[in-house]
């Protein structure tokens, strides 16, 4: 090839090659991304938002400043009402809102009620709508009165006012709150087969069983004494809105407290039995007894007592308590018949009361 045409292929491809500027990109309309996680919960006539804002816009770039949120909410397949809202929140915020529902939202039968959130740039402008976060209007079931709550061996009874007429049938949620703080374990007490910690909220849904003629009381067998509770409750009726269960939960109980303290001895022991059996020469006369284990997770054995004709009843078991439920009386006489009874005691020291006695008599030679 001539040098000189060498030469003027290289000067056009150095003109019209990579490192031309191109075309100049458009300016970024700083849109931010869209809500994609709003929730939305309804308690009584007030309905509870929360979402989490975006950190980048559409164009995958940081956001920076405040962001102006708007709120509408969409009764049925109707249009979009505002909500009157002034928020103003950070990138990356956790974003909160609560309104009070309009008369007309807060009556009449329960129909679907859908909440949206929008984002806006500096120009009003948005990427578009949230996620539909949908709740039931309506009016919401009527409250709980009259709630307590008291300890017994099983766990916490709790009992509230029976419901109007109309409501028998509705289910009732208790919320449960733990107050106590948990404490620090010991290393000992520590590793994977420890017990999990427990929750600090959980719930429990009562159920009306359709036979009984008030729905009034529950039983919460999953507590741990020693610990320090508040209960609230309320009505939750239950609305099937498309392929969809919703819940209008009505307002919630004012709180009950109720301390869980151990006051319980463990169970009384049953079937104990005796039998007598008389030594040989060299061998041992004796009185054998059995009964069934007590169940109870924080038993810690079991005391025996033995009275013989009118005499008082004494403990021939050792002061601490016996763990097998079995005890060898061999402190006992050819020709005498002897009565006994078992109690069972817990971790905490309490004696349950004394078992069903059984006699024996052991044999004379």
């Amino acid at each position: 090839m001539p040098f000189q045409l060498a030469a003027a292929l290289v000067f056009a491809l150095l003109v019209t090659g990579c490192g031309t500027p191109g075309a100049p990109l458009p300016p970024s309309l700083n849109l931010p991304d869209t809500v994609d996680d709003l929730a939305a919960i309804r308690t009584g006539d007030q309905v509870a938002l929360t979402w989490k804002m975006p950190r980048k816009n559409t164009d995958k770039l940081l956001l920076k400043g405040a962001i102006p949120v708007r709120i509408c909410r969409k009764e049925g397949n109707g249009s979009c009402v505002p909500v009157p809202a002034n928020l103003l929140l950070a990138p990356s915020a956790a974003g909160s809102f609560t309104e009070t529902l309009p008369q007309n939202l807060a009556t009449g039968a329960p129909r679907s009620l859908s909440y949206f959130v929008e984002l806006v740039n500096r120009n009003g402008r948005s990427a578009g709508l949230s996620n539909a976060a949908v709740v039931l209007a309506g009016e919401a079931p009527p409250s709980v009165s009259g709630l307590t709550a008291n300890v017994i061996k099983a766990g916490v009874v709790l009992r509230w006012n029976p419901a109007p007429q109309e409501s028998i049938l509705t289910p009732v949620r208790l919320h449960r709150k733990l107050l106590t703080p948990p404490a620090a374990k010991p290393k000992s007490e520590q590793g994977p087969m420890a017990p999990p910690p427990e929750p600090v909220e959980q719930s429990l849904l009562v159920e009306p069983d359709g036979q009984a003629s008030q729905n009034d009381r529950a039983l919460d067998k999953n507590i741990r004494f020693g610990e320090t509770y508040e209960y609230r409750a309320q009505r939750v009726a239950r609305v099937t809105v498309g392929e969809h269960t919703l819940e209008l939960a009505g307002p919630l109980s004012a709180p009950v407290r109720v301390e869980t303290l151990d006051v319980f001895p463990p169970a009384v022991p049953t079937g104990l039995a005796a039998v007598a059996t008389l030594g040989e020469a060299g061998t041992e006369t004796a009185i054998d007894l059995s009964w069934q284990p007590v169940p109870d997770t924080d038993l810690a054995g079991y005391a025996v007592y033995r009275c013989e004709g009118d005499a008082a009843w004494q403990r021939i078991s050792p002061a601490q308590p016996i763990v097998p439920p079995g005890f060898h009386d061999a402190s006992v006489l050819p020709g005498h018949t002897y009565r006994y009874a078992v109690s069972s005691i817990d971790q905490a020291g309490h004696e349950s009361a004394r078992s069903i006695e059984t006699e024996e008599t052991v044999p004379n030679p």
